[in-house]
């Protein structure tokens, strides 16, 4: 990203920008007119905090095992299991490390993430038993980027998102 003065910067899951990131090797595209002056205006940091973590693309989907969320997985008290039933924990806790570090070292305030991913929900999560049931919480990243002051939005929430960075660019110059 070339950052434009003045401009803060935005973290956005690489699956809405296109990239296939996903476990099933696609994305979840967002050309939503926002998202979209974002890319123009230089502002989008790009996270895949899954990949980031080490797990490769394609790759069975992961849940959080009772629908406990991220801030259990962070504490060691729940697992992150894959469809195999491979506990892929260390792989989420390591991508949330990753997407933090990131957000510390361009300083980012704000981050989009895929809502409903075990990394990157925000809202809502799957409960584990990859039966498609949503519960309430967030996943792994989301989770330590709000634990860090890092203000976390779904995909649709980008006219909150985007007023909030307004919101900080005008206090900056105010």
């Amino acid at each position: 990203m070339t950052r434009h003065a003045g401009r803060e910067p935005v973290l956005v899951s690489a699956c809405l920008l296109g990239e296939a990131v996903r476990f099933d090797g696609g994305d979840m595209r967002s050309d939503h007119a926002i998202l979209q002056r974002w890319l123009k205006e230089g502002r989008v940091e790009s996270v895949c905090p899954e990949v980031a973590g080490g797990l490769p693309v394609p790759r069975p989907r992961a849940e959080i095992a009772s629908g406990a969320g991220g801030a259990k997985v962070l504490a060691g008290a729940a697992r992150a299991i894959d469809s195999n039933g491979r506990d892929v924990s260390a792989y989420l806790v390591g991508g949330a490390e990753r997407a933090l570090a990131k957000a510390r070292e361009r300083r980012i305030r704000v981050a989009v993430l895929k809502e409903g991913s075990p990394s990157c929900g925000s809202g809502f999560i799957f409960d584990g038993s990859f039966s498609n049931t949503k519960v309430g919480g967030m996943g792994v990243t989301a989770t330590l980027l709000a634990q860090n002051g890092v203000r976390v939005f779904s995909e649709h929430q980008l006219a909150e998102a985007d007023a909030l960075l307004q919101a900080l660019e005008s206090g900056e110059r105010g």
